[in-house]
């Protein structure tokens, strides 16, 4: 039997069971008593003597997996060949596949999309190398990068395991936007060759979305890339979360009255997603921002080790206060934590100025669990999906690159970012918005459309972009 850990609400149970010693109502006995639920059955083989078929179980307590499993191995005549849970089912093989947009069904149709008459194609792109983008994939491809060396709340687990996350970013990708992306994990953890790797495979890709690369690595791997690149390159777990931030915080400030320009802002956590969303909150206008991480407050008057933490604390923190963050949350308005659980606590949080704003985005367990501070904070979000305002990249990177892949733009600047965040934070109208609802659902299917438009917008405005889609002006075209 090929058994795992499992830890969904149902899992599947492929049973063999002989006919002569045992009946199908004694197995939903078993499982009935052990606290499962039979939801579906499916007859894989069956003959006179033995059937065999895949039970799908739910239950209530993943804990009830192992029991149910027991009490069915204990009856007489039934068999357990394969314990597996629909995750793992829907992962088998992978998740995502490449298939051709035009068919071949003769000779003809093969040299068209072969040989010979593709080097026709060859011959122009050699002539004019930016035709890549009008007949090649390049015109609407994404490389997601990752070494693995920060997946999601597992860590460094390396390029292999790190494949499903991709994979089902590549899905996102397409779902959301129609983007065709292509998960690239890289089996080295080596800053210039990680660098020079994605530059080599640079010409197929209209961007480059780095995913899941540790800090303070990941800085110099994408102001590299963006330095040596003429597409968009954009660090996901930086930029992809601090534009819903922003968003969020948008609506946040809405609805206590308050402004961006004169709120205090503390920032909890200091590494890639910390200093991108304090990045764009000084951009939005913001002036009192103070980051705090594990030695206290940054301030300008330390020198660090760290080169990302002193220029930092050159652009931050202008009263210069010090101490940990118990000391310098006092009179804050807006708490944004990214960085792990339960480093806050209820009396921090009565320590704030009226109606207070907290974001804690750790995952999995919040730098706050909302249920001890909700009676207390005017707005609460997190990065769990299950409490209201989770703070998600999907609102982001799928619209973000539509964007950009339409207007051929050569990078993503902060100027395209404030443009995605309003468009984000805008599709919740005055009469929808509560303390509940200030981030809009990922189905919402306004907000890549919104979200491509203004970034457009943007990019032209800076410069950044090659090409004008039609629908932005009446003629469209080239730059």
């Amino acid at each position: 039997m090929n058994q795992r850990n499992l830890d969904g609400n149902s899992f599947i149970i492929r049973l063999e069971m002989t006919t002569k010693d045992i009946k199908f109502g004694e197995v939903a006995s078993a499982i009935s008593e052990a606290g499962g639920d039979i939801i579906a059955i499916d007859v894989i083989s069956t003959n006179q003597d033995v059937s065999v078929r895949d039970l799908t179980v739910a239950v209530t307590d993943a804990q009830d997996n192992n029991k149910i499993i027991e009490g069915v191995r204990q009856l007489k005549g039934a068999s357990i060949i394969n314990v597996s849970d629909r995750t793992f089912l829907l992962h088998l093989g992978g998740k995502i596949e490449v298939t051709p947009k035009v068919p071949i069904h003769n000779r003809e149709d093969l040299s068209r999309v072969y040989t010979p008459d593709v080097a026709r194609v060859c011959s122009a792109i050699s002539e004019e190398p930016g035709k890549a983008f009008s007949l090649t994939i390049k015109r609407n491809t994404v490389a997601v990068v990752s070494d693995g060396s920060a997946v999601l709340g597992l860590g460094n687990i390396g390029p292999r395991a790190a494949m499903p996350v991709m994979e089902g970013k590549a899905m996102l990708f397409k779902q959301f936007a129609g983007v065709d992306a292509f998960p690239i994990c890289l089996d080295t953890q080596d800053t210039e060759e990680i660098i020079r790797t994605v530059k080599a495979i640079s010409p197929a890709f209209g961007g480059i979305n780095l995913e899941d690369i540790s800090s303070p690595r990941c800085f110099e791997i994408e102001r590299r890339l963006n330095e040596e690149l003429d597409i968009p390159v954009f660090h996901d777990d930086q930029h992809g979360t601090a534009v819903v931030l922003y968003a969020g915080l948008i609506n946040a400030l809405k609805l206590v009255g308050k402004s961006i320009t004169d709120v205090k802002i503390v920032v909890c956590g200091i590494g890639a997603a910390g200093v991108a969303c304090s990045n764009i909150l000084l951009s939005a206008g913001a002036s009192r921002v103070v980051g705090v991480d594990r030695e206290g407050a940054l301030v300008r008057t330390t020198t660090y080790e760290n080169e990302v933490w002193s220029d930092y604390a050159a652009r931050t923190n202008p009263e210069l206060e010090t101490g940990s963050l118990r000391d310098v949350i006092r009179g804050a308005d807006v708490f944004i934590g990214l960085s792990r659980g339960n480093l806050l606590t209820r009396e921090d949080v009565q320590t704030m100025a009226a109606d207070p704003i907290v974001f804690a985005m750790a995952n999995p367990v919040p730098e706050i669990m909302p249920s001890v501070v909700e009676d207390i904070v005017a707005v609460m979000a997190t990065g769990r999906s299950d409490y209201p305002n989770q703070i998600n990249n999907v609102l982001c990177f799928p619209g973000m690159f539509r964007a950009v892949l339409d207007c051929r733009a050569s990078e993503i600047n902060e100027e395209m970012k404030l443009a995605a965040a309003q468009a984000i934070a805008s599709a919740i109208s005055d009469e929808e918005r509560t303390r509940y609802y200030i981030i809009p659902s990922v189905f919402n299917d306004k907000i890549v459309k919104s979200m491509r438009n203004r970034v457009i917008e943007a990019a032209v405005k800076t410069g950044v972009a090659r090409r004008i889609p039609r629908e932005q002006t009446r003629e469209g075209g080239d730059v």
